[in-house]
């Protein structure tokens, strides 16, 4: 399956799974406490309201913006 023929929900999903490893890998956590972490608040919905344009961003921005988000939410990152 190509990545034209995933949804978007599919297309999300995805990207959510890759933001959550990509994370754990450079702040050197395990990727379940991460997955958390993004649940907990609010990070995935986060990820996904903003998915047309953060899904065009390379990996130290996104890792940057998600620390920015996850600060603004009260995590002590």
């Amino acid at each position: 399956m190509s990545a034209e023929d995933l949804t978007l929900f599919e297309k999300k999903a995805e990207f959510v799974s890759w933001c959550i490893e990509e994370y754990a890998a450079q702040t050197a956590q395990k990727a379940d406490e991460v997955a958390k972490m993004f649940f907990q608040h609010s990070v995935i919905d986060f990820l996904e309201t903003h998915y047309d344009v953060l899904h065009t961003q390379g990996k130290q921005y996104l890792v940057g913006d998600i620390t920015d988000y996850a600060r603004e939410k009260g995590v002590q990152i």
